[in-house]
This record gives structure tokens, C-alpha cells and sequence, in this order.
């Protein structure tokens, strides 16, 4: 079943399927604890349910929060969903794995707080805005051998991703790429990406990757 989606909350695109086929490839028991950051409409978690972990999802967008309830429902699905910005809602508890689909776009005006629905792609000038927080927090709420999985675009460094994580104590590396044809954000930042030499003159796709992070037991 496709996952609705309320005015306002970020579809189910490429990343997410990404995301979902690095999922399925872990090996985790039943009744796993994972944590979906960033959850959206619920897609991610909906997933890690139907395997039969115990799944917890948060996001920062109280349309995200009601969507995600609401497939989760029509699912029947037992998924705890949470608001609050990035790990806040569950300091102190602890994962087998970590899901994250942030915004990882970089914005023109990156300096400035995204708002409304941007809040879902736009990640400050050099798109890691949340991804750097991720590295930095993440780790923490991993349990010995449990596992972080990211999708980010190559625009925003995945090499910094997996070099921060590793600084971290964390086995790290990209494991999965895709490349995809430009979406609506960034063919109309197009001309911005390739001035700030992100894109190259004949680049016609983004590359989107998973970084996978371990922590060892």
C-alpha cells in the first residue's frame, strides 16, 4: 500500500526507495529496536513494521507527525511516532538501527532557516545542515553493533559523512549508489549548483548514495 501524503509532507521519492532496499538488506532479528529520523509520511517505518521490529519514528513537521499516524493506522501497524526536531524525542533510549533521510540540498540562501516544506530538502549552503548533526548525534544512540543507514546526495559530501563517522569509532562506507534524473528542487537551482562548481558543465543526474555506519561490538 502506498503511503498517503498530507499538503506539505515530503512524498516517498528515489531516496526513500533507496533507503527501504538497504533496510531489507540488514540482517536484524525480530523485535529489532529502529529508529526512523525524518520519517515523512511514515514509509521507512512502515517497512521496518511489516519485518517486525519495534519501530520508533520522529520528525520535526507536525504534518509528518499526523500522516505517519495515519498510515500507520491504516496499516495496522504498531509504529511509536514522535515530533520533535531530529533525536530530541528520544534522548536517552538506544537502537539496533538507525534510519535517516535528511535534507541534504544545498540552498542559495543557506544561511537563513528553511521553512514550510523546504524544511524537508534544503540543508544550508553546502546541504548538510542536518547530516553533520546526524553524524554527531547518531552514534550515541547506537547499541554495540547497531547500525546507522543515510541517504544523502553526492552534492553534499558523502566522503565528509563517512570520515566523520569513522572519527566517531564507527565502520563506515558508502554501500549503495543511484543516480537519478534532476527533480523540480534542483532543476531550479541548476545554474546556482554548476556556478558554485557542485555540478559540472555535462552533468545531467544526481547521485544519490546510503552510507551504512557500525558501530562495533
Amino acid at each position: 500500500m502506498n503511503p498517503l501524503v498530507l499538503p506539505g509532507v515530503y512524498a516517498p521519492q528515489e531516496d526513500t526507495e533507496l533507503l527501504a532496499g538497504a533496510l531489507s538488506d540488514e540482517p536484524l532479528p525480530p523485535g529489532a529496536e529502529v529508529l526512523d529520523v525524518g520519517t515523512g509520511t511514515g514509509a521507512l517505518a512502515l517497512e521496518a513494521a511489516r519485518r517486525g521490529f519495534r519501530v520508533t519514528a520522529v520528525d520535526v513537521s507536525w504534518g509528518a507527525v499526523w500522516a505517519a499516524r495515519l498510515n500507520a493506522r491504516l496499516a495496522g501497524l504498531p509504529v511509536r511516532i514522535r515530533h520533535g526536531n531530529l533525536f530530541e524525542p528520544v534522548r536517552g533510549e538506544s537502537y539496533d538501527l538507525v534510519l535517516a533521510n535528511p535534507p541534504y540540498v544545498p540552498a542559495p540562501d543557506g544561511r537563513r532557516a528553511p521553512r514550510g516544506a523546504a524544511r524537508a530538502w534544503d540543508a544550508g549552503d553546502d546541504g548538510r545542515l542536518v547530516v553533520d548533526r546526524i553524524c554527531r548525534e547518531a552514534p550515541g544512540l547506537l547499541r554495540p553493533g547497531g547500525v546507522l543507514l543515510l541517504v544523502q546526495s553526492a552534492l553534499s559530501g558523502p566522503d565528509l559523512t563517512v570520515g566523520h563517522l569513522r572519527a566517531a569509532g564507527l565502520k563506515a562506507a558508502v554501500t549503495q549508489r543511484h543516480r537519478i534524473a534532476f527533480g523540480p528542487v534542483l532543476r531550479g537551482r541548476e545554474r546556482w549548483l554548476r556556478e558554485r562548481g557542485l555540478l559540472s558543465d555535462t552533468e545531467d543526474k544526481e547521485e544519490l548514495v546510503v552510507v551504512r555506519a557500525e558501530l562495533p561490538v
